[in-house]
This record gives structure tokens, sequence and C-alpha cells, in this order.
């Protein structure tokens, strides 16, 4: 309960975002494709955010560190959100593209 209540208050420890890269994480950014071909983080894929449900097939572990960006957090909470219920474990938010980037 305690663990809930640090992370409702932001009080949580911070994603270390460059770890999750070195241990075979995944960047899915979920804008759409005119947005990723605008700019984007060297190595990520682009999933938009309409079509990441059907399009998981090549990720079949479901505890691989996965990191989502958009443009500003919103359609990245909701690819986060979708990969959990899929099952995927080990999934997070990672706001906008350009903040991720210096992040990692």
């Amino acid at each position: 309960m305690l663990a809930a209540l640090k992370k409702l208050f932001g009080l949580a420890p911070a994603v270390n975002y460059a770890d999750l890269m070195k241990n075979g994480g995944v960047i899915i950014d979920v804008r759409t494709k005119g947005e990723f071909a605008g700019g984007h983080i060297k190595g990520s894929v682009n999933i938009p955010l309409d079509q990441l449900s059907s399009n998981l097939a090549k990720y079949k572990d479901l505890n691989q560190p996965i990191i989502t960006c958009c443009a500003s957090g919103m359609r990245s909470a909701s690819g986060k959100n979708i990969l959990k219920s899929k099952g995927y474990n080990n999934v997070h938010n990672g706001g906008s593209w350009m903040s991720l980037r210096n992040k990692i």
C-alpha cells in the first residue's frame, strides 16, 4: 500500500531509461508515421497508437523493457496502458520523444 501511495504522489524512484535500454529495452514511438518521419529517437520503432494492439507479434517477451513515447506524453500513456492490458510487465511511459532522447 505504501508503494502505491508513493507512486500516486510521485515519490516513487525515477525510471532510469538509459539502464532500461542497456538491458534490452525497446522504444516504441506511438506517433503517426508522418510525425515520426519529422524526427525521432535513433533506433526507436514507430507503431502508431491506433495500430499498436495488432502489431505486437514481434515482442514475445512480456518482461522485455518497453518504453513508449509520443509528442507530449498523452498517447504514450495510452500506449503503455494498451501494452499492460496485453500482459506486458515492464512498460514505461517515456513521455515526449524529445525529452526521452535526453534521458537515454
